[in-house]
Order: structure tokens, then C-alpha cells, then sequence
């Protein structure tokens, strides 16, 4: 019973061990949509391994045509130069499917003509984790030294004397006389007062004298001299 469960155990490990390696494996496609040829520059195929990170058991596909390319494992030295010589692999035929089963630096050429001179050459580094790892480094190329650069001697600086500015006094508006009239007040006809002196008491049983007639047109006069002056002076305003 012991024997079968230990059995179990170690079928489940290794199935484990199984999945985890077909997980983190990764499959790459050398130069992507470019393939494996002769490149447009020489640093093409260093530029597309610089972002990459290449682990145990990747998977590296050489697309190329037969015939026309090859892609072989060189030492470094060989890589540097080169140089076709002692290859530790190389695949003739196109596609060439290659796994990564060791760590350290891996270094990959063409060995017809003079293609790995003009940059049909590879070089990546393989770790055991899946952080980025630094890539080998190539054979360093001679910069040229820039020339020094002259400063030009400063200029002083000119200050500007900025125009005086004078402002005028807005012109003063000359405020026009009120020249209103006041209308003249009105002027009322008074009326001539008539005082009526009373007549003496007459004594009992004794008829009083009528008013002689020329007090009634006296009245009579004035009373319409008043009302002519009352219509005139309504005509007038």
C-alpha cells in the first residue's frame, strides 16, 4: 500500500514538472517578419535581442530558405571574426527549430559567403529565470571623438531706455448756461367788493322806501364787467 501511494507521488511530480516546463517555455521567431538573412543594418539582430529574455528550454526558429543561409553555433572568438571553422552545431536546412538547453552565452552565424560579416549574426544570453538578463556584449566598434566645441563669448546685454510718456490733459467741455424761463405768475382779477350799508331800523308800522334805481344798475354794471374779465383772463391761459 506504501509502495502505491509513494507511486502516485512521484507520477504527479513529474507530470507537474511536466506542465511547468511547457508553460514557461517560449518559442521565438529569429528577426521576426524579417527572418533569418542578410539585414537591412548590422546591428539588426542585436537590437531585436536587447528587450528579450531567454530562458532554459526557449525555442529559437531560424526562418530561412535552403540553400541560401545556414545558421550555425560558434565560440565567441569564431563569432567575433567570423570565422566558420569548428562549429559547435549548425542546421543546413530551413526552418532550423533550435532549443535552449544551456545557460550562459549562446553565439549563432552564417557561415556562407561573407553574410555574418555583413551582420547576419547572432548573440543572446540564457539564464534559468525569467528576468531580463544582460546580452553578451559584441566587439565594441571605434567611435570618432567629437571636436571640441567653441563657446562664443557672451554678448553684454544693451538696456533700452524706454520712451518717456507724457499724457495730456483731456480738454475741458465747456458747460452751456440753463437758460430756463420761468413762466410769469398769473394774474387774478379781484372782484370789486360791493359793501351793502344797512338800512336803518324802521320803526313799527312804518313801510320802508324802496332803493332808489340807480343802486340796482350800479349792481348790475359791475357784475358783468366782472364776468367779461373772468373770460379773458381764461383765454389768455
Amino acid at each position: 500500500m506504501a509502495r502505491g501511494l509513494n507511486m502516485v507521488f512521484l507520477v504527479v511530480l513529474a507530470v507537474t514538472a511536466l506542465i511547468q516546463s511547457s508553460v514557461a517555455q517560449t518559442t521565438f521567431q529569429v528577426g521576426d517578419a524579417l527572418g533569418w538573412t542578410i539585414p537591412p543594418n548590422t546591428a539588426a539582430y542585436s537590437t531585436w535581442a536587447s528587450n528579450k529574455t531567454f530562458t532554459l528550454n526557449d525555442i529559437l526558429v531560424f526562418n530561412f530558405t535552403t540553400g541560401q543561409h545556414d545558421v550555425a553555433r560558434v565560440s565567441k572568438a569564431n563569432y567575433d571574426s567570423c570565422n566558420p571553422a569548428n562549429p559547435i552545431s549548425i542546421q543546413n536546412n530551413g526552418p532550423a527549430t533550435l532549443t535552449l538547453n544551456e545557460t550562459g552565452a549562446h553565439y549563432y552565424i552564417c557561415t556562407i559567403s561573407s553574410h555574418c560579416s555583413l551582420g547576419q549574426k547572432l548573440a543572446i544570453n540564457v539564464t534559468t529565470t525569467t528576468s531580463p538578463a544582460p546580452q553578451p556584449s559584441t566587439s565594441p566598434t571605434a567611435t570618432p571623438t567629437p571636436a571640441p566645441t567653441v563657446a562664443p563669448a557672451p554678448v553684454p546685454p544693451t538696456t533700452a531706455t524706454p520712451p518717456s510718456s507724457t499724457t495730456s490733459p483731456p480738454p475741458t467741455t465747456a458747460t452751456p448756461p440753463s437758460s430756463t424761463t420761468s413762466p410769469p405768475p398769473p394774474t387774478t382779477a379781484t372782484p370789486p367788493s360791493s359793501t351793502t350799508t344797512p338800512s336803518a331800523p324802521t320803526p313799527t308800522g312804518v313801510s320802508a322806501p324802496p332803493p332808489p334805481p340807480s343802486s340796482a344798475t350800479s349792481l348790475g354794471v359791475t357784475g358783468l364787467c366782472a364776468t367779461f374779465l373772468s373770460i379773458v383772463i381764461a383765454l389768455l391761459y
